[in-house]
């Protein structure tokens, strides 16, 4: 059974950082190419971030220098630190476990970016 599950989200004032994580199980981790997206509330859901297995990276350009992905194979986790954020940067941000194919998604966690 795949299982991403998000955390790190929550309440953080403009200017501010934080760090999501996503826990994966289920998948053969170190094969798949990760990312992070988000939706606003009445947007579609756009691509933040991804990494692949080799470890190269790629970012929206609205998050390139303020955004960085990570993963763990070991720990079967990728990571996306965030700093300088925007108000604009409020959504609920997913994680994506992406191999040929497929896509599994996890749940969201929620980041609000508000004075």
């Amino acid at each position: 059974q795949v299982q991403l599950v998000e955390s790190g989200g929550g309440l953080v004032q403009p200017g501010g950082s934080l760090r999501l994580s996503c826990a994966t199980s289920g998948i053969i981790f170190s094969i798949y190419t990760m990312g992070w997206y988000r939706q606003a509330p009445g947007k579609q859901r756009e691509l933040v971030a991804t990494i692949t297995s080799g470890g190269s990276t790629n970012y929206a350009d609205f998050v390139k220098g303020r955004f960085t992905i990570s993963r763990d194979n070991d720990k079967n986790t990728i990571y996306l630190q965030m700093n300088s954020l925007k108000p604009e940067d409020t959504a609920v941000y997913y994680c994506n476990a992406h191999f040929w194919r497929h896509d599994d998604w996890g749940q969201g966690t929620q980041v609000t970016v508000s004075s």
